[in-house]
């Protein structure tokens, strides 16, 4: 009968769920009976159960109880036999929990397993017999057997019954251990005459419903006379057993005698002792009385045996004896050691003699197999010391240093002084707490770090790294900048330093064209009181990025007025007709300058060196050929990715001035004409009109100041070599333009000591083109008249005018620029005009 009893429920919450619940119910119950309904119980849903996979967890290898999930019940999985379970103890129950995940929940189940009356009483033997002469008196005792029954309680064995009753009754006598002896004593005198055999039934009766029983049938055979009882010939017997000694040992032999003859006198010897265990470790010869060892012995458990032995003859008249056997202990167990109290966690400054622990020893053997001595390995910075009997202290027996050694494993070792000795050991783990007296150590004596310009405020740059032998929070490192300046800046506003992780960020953004590199120190602080610290240099290096475009430093490109590079149509192949000059303010291949033809008006006849940026004809210059050719030329860096700058060259292929004035004016006023087209054609048809009048000015002077000059140099013993001006176009009978050169002056701040030569007959020639004619003419004159300043030095010439000292101080500051221009000047105009090199010291000067 299934009978489930909710005792307990308990629902509390501490981070997981947990609650208690208690069910009671009958053992043998069927397999897959129902013991309660635990979703119901705990307040849980079917689903919870299914989604957090409830499972019994329990740590006894048998399980004798099921989840069933889908119906949030408790089943019977196994049949449950209380008396296999639990014996006679009560109350008998089963101990597990379930528990559920997400969210992990645990519960505690108790099913308490109550007995049913499942089983009655035995006894050891179905029959006795006893041997009884017919002399017995009234009131002889005859002990009886004991009946078993495996329920409690209620269930258990309550009263006997003796049938019939004719001769004999039943007697309980309480024994001093609780138990109770069943005796049969005579209440008639027995008569062999008229009943030899008599037989009787004893029922031992359980309280269980219904009841149940079990019997021992007694047979009774009434002898003759028999009026003298076996008397031992001691009461107490005496002998000794050693521990552990092998089985059939004699242990004693004891003696009985009767004064009676015949059969009279044959004396059988039995063992009584029913409740201890005696009979498993002792055995009695029924015929001599010699006592045997058929079980193991123990001094540490029993020391003493009392054996209660009987001597009986024929006639069933006995005598009782008592056998008391020592137990002799051998040397069979090891010392036990106990720890008493100890420390897991001693400072490294602890003074000597510091007790770590307190130990107590124990050795269940006795005399000199009790005695005990104890000692440590000599490794260890520790002793041990005697206080008491058993009792020992392990104190520190030097000075320690955490650092060379964290933590000890003491073996302490424990040996008795039996033959042979036994030993026990233990290892202590003892843990050394750290005290600040390391300070922290950086991994490299300096350090060096590189970082690109233009980097983002904030970036991650290196990682200084210190350790420090200490531990815990005497081992944690703070990494702090010490106070410097960079170029008067405080250190701070460069960079700053991760106190937990020594990362050294960027403050600001880096310029390597501002400051190539810095020092700065960092210190490392623990966090031991008082904290100690170390520094450490830290060089950071800018590294160049290519962030700066290729700057053209001519042609010029300008909004108020067209530059135009001449070119006859007699020009050869390979004539120079310009040369782009850019510099870059990066350094290293980020610097390094490319000059690539981008589109031109007729490809075919221009060509753009890639070093140099000279721009020359590739063919012969033909009549067919544009008078305006507009080049574009991209100047590229080596940089990744490559930045690049673009600058338009004009040129003007023709022989005479007129027809570069009337298509350069068309330039310009097709140029202009898209933004506004009355004011800028205006403005064309009157800087045409002036420039037509000013170059019919010009090419008159010109021909005169020629003429001039050839007829010096006829005089003159020298060969005659006509002399152009800069700038100016020739009206000779050839109809073509002279050879004339550009030349570039290249000065450093020690100019002076220079070694620079030029060539006053060879300047390029340039022409721009002014939208005023007045600022042209202005333009020419100006550079004519500082051409012909014999009292300027050419160091000072600089955009047509001529600059004091001061100035030139002051102009090469603002003009220096990373990169160095050389010119190397061809010595006659036959000959390539210009070769430019990319390195200039400080800045260059051109000189038109």
């Amino acid at each position: 009968m299934k009978g489930p009893a909710l005792l307990c429920f308990a629902l509390l919450s501490f981070g997981s769920v947990t609650g208690q619940v208690s069910y009671t119910i009958p053992e043998e119950m069927t397999k897959g009976s129902l013991v309660g309904n635990i979703a119901q119980d705990l307040g849980l849903q079917i689903k919870r159960l299914i989604s957090g996979k409830a499972r019994i967890y329990t740590r006894d290898s048998d399980q004798f109880v099921e989840l069933n999930r889908e119906r949030g019940v408790l089943l019977v999985k196994e049949r449950i036999d209380r008396e296999a379970l639990c014996r006679w103890t009560t109350p008998c129950a089963l101990h597990f929990q379930i528990i559920l995940e997400n969210p992990m929940e645990f519960y505690t189940v108790t099913v308490q397993i109550t007995d049913i009356n499942d089983n009655a009483p035995t006894f050891e033997e179905a029959d006795i017999e006893f041997k009884i002469s017919e002399s017995a008196v009234i009131g002889a005792k005859f002990v009886l057997e004991r009946a078993v029954d495996l329920d409690v309680g209620t269930n258990d064995l309550q009263r006997y019954e003796l049938k019939p009753t004719d001769n004999f009754a039943l007697k309980m006598h309480n024994n001093a251990d609780g138990n109770k002896n069943v005796e049969m004593v005579l209440q008639k005198p027995l008569d062999r005459e008229k009943q030899e055999q008599i037989s009787l039934v004893l029922t031992a009766v359980d309280g269980g419903e219904p009841q149940m029983s079990g019997t021992m049938q007694i047979l009774i055979t009434v002898l003759d006379v028999n009026d003298n009882a076996p008397v031992f010939t001691q009461q107490t017997y005496k002998a000794t057993v050693t521990e552990n000694s092998p089985k059939g040992t004699v242990v004693a032999t004891v003696t009985a005698s009767d004064a009676d003859q015949g059969s009279n006198s044959k004396i059988t010897y039995s063992i009584t002792n029913k409740v201890d265990d005696v009979r498993k470790v002792f055995n009695i010869n029924k015929e001599n009385g010699q006592v045997t060892l058929i079980g193991n012995t123990d001094f540490e458990d029993l020391r003493s045996f009392q054996l209660s032995l009987r001597a009986s003859d024929v006639g069933g008249l006995t005598d009782s004896c008592k056998l008391i056997v020592d137990v002799v202990d051998l040397n069979d167990n090891k010392p036990e050691i106990n720890i008493m109290s100890k420390s897991t966690v001693i400072s490294e400054d602890a003074k000597l003699h510091t007790v770590v622990t307190m130990i107590n020893i124990e050795d269940r053997d006795t005399g000199e197999n009790g005695n005990v001595q104890c000692s440590v390995s000599d490794s260890v910075p520790f002793i041990l010391k005697s206080s008491t009997n058993h009792f020992y202290t392990l104190v520190t027996d030097s000075d320690l240093d955490r650092e060379r050694a964290s933590d000890y494993n003491i073996t302490v070792t424990c040996s008795d002084e039996g033959v042979p000795p036994l030993s026990s050991s233990v290892t202590l783990t003892l843990q050394i707490s750290d005290v600040n007296d390391n300070a922290p150590v950086f991994e490299r004596s300096s350090y060096e770090a590189y970082i690109i310009e233009n980097n983002t405020p904030g970036l991650s740059i290196f990682t200084v790294k210190a350790t420090d032998a200490d531990w815990n929070q005497n081992a944690r490192v703070s990494y702090i900048l010490e106070d410097s300046s960079v170029n008067g800046v405080p250190v701070s506003s460069y960079v700053s330093v991760s106190a937990d992780s020594g990362i050294i960020h960027a403050v600001r953004s880096f310029d390597y064209e501002q400051i190539k590199d810095f020092y700065f120190r960092v210190k490392a602080q623990d966090g031991g009181s008082p904290p100690l610290s170390s520094n450490v240099t830290v060089k950071i290096m800018i590294q160049d990025q290519n962030d700066n475009p290729p700057q053209v430093l001519y042609p010029v490109q300008t909004g108020g007025s067209l530059v135009a590079e001449m070119v006859p149509r007699s020009a050869d192949v390979g004539y120079l007709v310009t040369k782009v000059v850019a510099v870059d303010v990066d350094s290293g291949q980020n610097a390094w300058l490319s000059y690539k033809l981008q589109k031109a008006t007729d490809r075919a006849l221009f060509e753009v060196g890639l070093q140099n940026g000279e721009i020359r004809t590739i063919r012969q210059v033909t009549d067919k050929d544009a008078v305006k050719q507009r080049l574009t030329v991209i100047v590229e860096d080596n940089g990744q990715p490559s930045r690049s700058a673009t600058v338009i060259v004009n040129v003007a292929v023709a022989d005479s001035f007129p027809e570069v004035l009337s298509e350069f004016t068309e330039l310009t006023h097709d140029k202009e004409y898209n933004d506004n087209l009355t004011f800028y054609l205006v403005l064309a048809l009157a800087v045409v009109s002036f420039l037509f009048i000013t170059c019919l000015v010009v090419i008159i002077s010109v021909k005169i100041y020629r003429w001039r000059q050839s007829r010096i140099l006829y005089h003159s013993s020298l060969p005659v070599i006509p002399y152009y001006p800069p700038r100016y176009s020739d009206t000779l009978g050839t109809g073509t333009l002279p050879h004339v050169y550009n030349y570039e002056v290249c000065r450093t701040t020690d100019s002076r000591k220079s070694d620079c030569k030029f060539d006053r007959a060879g300047s390029q020639n340039v022409l721009i083109m002014d939208p005023s004619s007045t600022g042209t003419m202005q333009r020419i004159q100006s550079e004519k008249s500082i051409l012909d300043q014999p009292d300027c030095p050419l160091e000072h010439l600089f955009r047509g005018a001529c600059l004091t000292d001061v100035e030139v101080s002051t102009t090469n500051l603002a003009l220096s620029i990373s990169e160095r221009w050389t010119a190397t000047v061809s010595p006659s105009p036959s000959t390539d005009p210009v070769s430019v090199s990319p390195l200039c010291p400080e800045f260059c000067f051109y000189v038109i």
